[in-house]
């Protein structure tokens, strides 16, 4: 029997550098709450389940007679929609359509933005500690270096090539205001950092309206160095569409046209539509804004009744709760045996081990049952312990 070597195509990037799918790790807590009489109630994925707005819908049916390949930039209607929406939501002035480039959701824009820059192993990325993966996989994908931070106004720029801020945040709901983003950008551009605001969670403010990072308190009018990365996933219940754009400092999203125009990364014509339509109409945003409202006050006060303390929660989709004297997997498991799966805090960074993160993105008939359960004594499955 001959003996060969594993070829090197064997070992994958995703083998060598990142780590364990995090949402693999709760499938023990899917065991437990598969055992609930009742069936599982997942708090577990901010994805969205109300219905796409018909206005884009009709958009996207529109423009399927699609032959031909779409530009990379997409149409002046599409960057203009963007800037127009920005204007009115986040009374942002300091953009124009050359300086917005639509991507195929946010997941692979953040992913694969170290490595564009052409970041290695002398580069710092810097990532909240508790924050969307994705963060970290980009900057591992690039093999840079990874310095995490429990508050952003804290960190020390020098050395950073890029710098990741959210807001309101995931997992905590944490949100920055304006001079708070004004002391970050000022720092970041004393020692020339790159700072890329996820904002795709900005029109949902609760205790107060989200800043975005282009707000003129926050960067003077000025984009350079700013860049926004956003998404109509959540924002317009666009997630099976993969929409999303970046906006900011012209001279870089020039270079980033030209990478993706090499590498073929094209929103499709039917999306753009679809995307351009979603960003001229705020009455739909309006309408998903009250049915999350609705649903944080069901949910709030039963967690607080069965003894979780909410702490920030102020915008974004998800709850970030604590009961003293439990780490994150107990709570996660207290949460399973009434048959709802939540996120255990640790899973977005060490300082979340006493956390649990729950979505609001459930109809409202689950959050209901969900309040319900938090109330009920403990019910014994047969499910394995997690």
């Amino acid at each position: 029997m001959i003996s060969r070597t594993a070829p090197r195509w064997m070992a994958t990037t995703a083998d060598r550098l990142f780590p364990e799918f995090p949402w693999n790790r709760l499938a023990p807590l899917w065991a437990i709450a598969r055992g609930h009489p009742g069936g599982t109630i997942d708090l577990s994925v901010g994805a969205p389940v109300d219905a796409t707005p018909h206005t884009v819908r009709d958009a996207l049916c529109g423009a399927v007679d699609a032959p031909g390949y779409p530009s990379t930039d997409g149409p002046l209607a599409l960057r203009s929609a963007v800037v127009d929406y920005l204007a009115r939501r986040g009374d942002v002035h300091c953009l124009t359509a050359d300086m917005v480039l639509p991507t195929i959701g946010s997941k692979e824009a953040i992913s694969q933005l170290p490595a564009f820059l052409g970041l290695d192993e002398d580069d710092v990325v810097a990532i909240p500690d508790l924050g969307y993966p994705t963060y970290e996989i980009g900057a591992l994908a690039a093999h840079a270096q990874v310095r995490r931070y429990l508050d952003p106004l804290d960190i020390d720029t020098a050395g950073v090539a890029v710098l990741w801020v959210n807001s309101p945040s995931n997992p905590e709901g944490r949100m920055l205001g304006r001079g708070g983003l004004r002391t970050l950008v000022s720092n970041a551009r004393d020692t020339g950092t790159l700072v890329v605001s996820d904002e795709c969670y900005l029109d949902f403010g609760w205790t107060q309206p989200a800043v975005s990072i282009m707000h003129p308190d926050v960067c003077d009018d000025d984009p350079s160095g700013l860049l926004v990365s956003s998404s109509l996933s959540k924002r317009s219940n666009l997630a099976g569409y993969r929409a999303g754009y970046l906006a900011g400092d012209p001279a870089l999203v020039s270079r980033l046209l030209e990478y993706r125009k090499h590498m073929g990364q094209m929103v499709p014509l039917p999306v753009q539509a679809a995307m351009t339509a979603a960003l001229n109409d705020d009455d739909h945003v309006t309408v998903q804004r009250e049915r999350y409202l609705r649903r944080r006050a069901a949910l709030c006060p039963a967690l607080e009744s069965a003894g979780f303390t909410v702490d920030h929660s102020d915008g974004g989709l998800y709850f970030w709760v604590r009961r003293d004297g439990e780490d994150c997997w107990q709570l996660s498991e207290w949460f399973a045996r009434r048959g709802i799966v939540g996120v255990p805090g640790e899973i977005y960074g060490t300082s979340g081990s006493h956390h649990v993160r729950l979505s609001i993105t459930v109809e409202d008939p689950y959050v209901v049952e969900a309040a319900g359960r938090l109330g009920d004594a403990p019910v014994e499955t047969g499910g394995e312990r997690a």
